[in-house]
Formats: structure tokens, C-alpha cells, sequence
């Protein structure tokens, strides 16, 4: 199973997923250009993709997927919430309402060989999910946009194998950052976003000894980087009631402007 991020930062989003046989899209959140060129960097192309999952209408995750739906004619999945929310977006331009197939949060579906679970979340959208994708060997999830974590969401995340988990902020950066007021407690709220802190912690409850490669994603521009993002995840883990230390797997930052590295499962 391949899977990298061709993009991921509170500015656009877009991971590359699949096995042999078949690959999705999660996420047109950048321009069909950038797409197309972050997928050319590990040989594949966007016609490559046998579907796009979205998993909510935020700019941030949609704002390619008009161009990528007219282009290229893929099949877009989402639940009947995000695709309301994009029909009735006029900042995609018109989509042909047949590419829609509308799924289910927690009801599993196919792409191929790929079965997918959509996972329910807490975010300030229409019926946001996030994804876990099995090609019946390993087990990926994208899990992004979530203002918390309970213990059905980590029921669902164990026993994966690699993970892209959002780390949007560092707390302290957010609190004494130009943000007006309002937005602060929508980021800090439970529809909001997961923290660097909170990310470490949520990890630290679903780490096994088979877990591969991590990914933080979605970092905020204004409000987090690179090092710090590291850094807290990794202690946050260390010192969590867990068996695990911070550096005893591959962490890595997916950036807001170029591919992540290739993880071959």
C-alpha cells in the first residue's frame, strides 16, 4: 500500500492513497496544477485515481475539485452533508451532480479492492468524516479536522499502520496570536481543532508495535511549525501512560507546499 501527502496545511489539503490495484484521492483542497504535479513526483498522475473522498466542504479541502471533477471526471465521494455543501458552493464552479456517490458515516463501502470506513468527527462542518482505508493487508488512516477525540474514535484507529494526524496548533501560539477572539474559540472549541498536545495524546492511545509511519498534518500557518509540531507530539508520547517513547517511530511533518515523503507499506 502506497501513501503520501501531496499537500497538507491549513491552506489545502490533498493525500494520495492505495494498493496495486486501486488509488484515491482524499482532499482537492489545492489548485489541479499543484495536484497533478505532487502526484507526478512518485509516477502517478491524477487520471490515475479510481475515486476523491472528501472529507468536508471547507475551502481547504475542495477549492481543486472542480477542476479535478471537469478535468478529469473522477468519482467523488462524500456523505450527503459535504455534498450539498459543494453543489451549493460557488466557489468550485459546476460540478455534474452524477459524480457524486453519497456514503454513510460508519458504514463501510468499497473502491476496488480498497474498503473504506468513514469516520464521524467534531468539526464546523455539514456531516464532516475522516477516513480509514484497508487494501486487506495494512491499514491507513487520514484523520484531520477534529476539535476532539473520544473512545469510539480511538476504537476505530487502533491497529493501524501508518496514520496522517492532524497537529494544527500549538495552544499558546493561538492564544497570544492576531486572531480575533471569535476564531480562537472556534479553533480551541470541540468543533474546532486538535492541538499539538492533544495530537501527541490521541497517539499515545492508539501506538502499537505495528505502526510504521506517522504523518502530522493540517499544521496552521499562523499558529504552529514544523519543530514545534514535532517536538510536543514526540514528548507528549514520552510522557503519556504508554509503553512508547517519542522517537520509537518515523514522525514526520507532511508540508503545505510540497509532497511528503512515499510510504510503502
Amino acid at each position: 500500500m502506497d501513501f503520501f501527502s501531496v499537500a497538507s496545511g491549513s491552506s489545502g489539503n490533498c493525500i494520495c492513497l492505495g494498493s496495486d490495484q486501486c488509488h484515491v484521492m482524499i482532499d482537492a483542497g489545492i489548485s489541479g496544477k499543484r495536484i497533478e504535479e505532487g502526484m507526478n513526483t512518485y509516477d502517478y498522475t491524477t487520471s490515475d485515481m479510481d475515486g476523491v473522498l472528501i472529507t468536508h466542504a471547507h475551502s481547504d479541502h475542495i477549492q481543486g475539485l472542480g477542476v479535478v471533477a471537469r478535468k478529469y471526471g473522477l468519482p467523488i465521494y462524500a456523505t450527503k452533508g459535504t455534498a450539498d455543501a459543494i453543489l451549493q458552493s460557488s466557489s468550485v464552479g459546476k460540478i455534474d451532480p452524477s459524480l457524486f456517490h453519497v456514503i454513510e458515516a460508519g458504514k463501510t463501502f468499497f473502491i476496488g479492492n480498497l474498503e473504506i470506513y468513514p469516520m464521524s468527527i467534531s468539526h464546523d462542518a455539514a456531516d464532516p468524516v475522516a477516513y480509514l482505508v484497508s487494501d486487506g493487508r495494512h491499514r491507513v488512516g487520514v484523520v484531520t479536522d477534529l476539535g476532539y477525540y473520544d473512545a469510539d474514535i480511538v476504537s476505530h484507529m487502533e491497529g493501524l499502520d501508518a496514520l496522517l494526524l492532524e497537529a494544527n496548533h500549538d495552544i499558546h501560539m493561538l492564544q497570544v496570536g492576531a486572531y480575533p477572539y471569535p476564531l480562537k474559540q472556534r479553533i480551541l472549541g470541540e468543533r474546532g481543532h486538535l492541538s499539538n498536545e492533544t495530537s501527541g495524546q490521541l497517539l499515545g492511545q492508539i501506538l502499537h508495535d505495528g505502526m510504521q509511519h506517522i504523518l502530522l498534518g493540517h499544521l496552521s500557518k499562523e499558529n504552529n511549525y514544523d519543530e514545534l509540531a514535532y517536538e510536543t507530539v514526540r514528548l507528549e508520547i514520552s510522557l503519556g501512560d504508554n509503553p512508547y517513547r517519542g522517537n520509537d517511530f518515523p514522525i514526520e511533518v507532511a508540508k503545505r507546499d510540497r509532497p511528503s515523503s512515499l510510504i510503502r507499506l
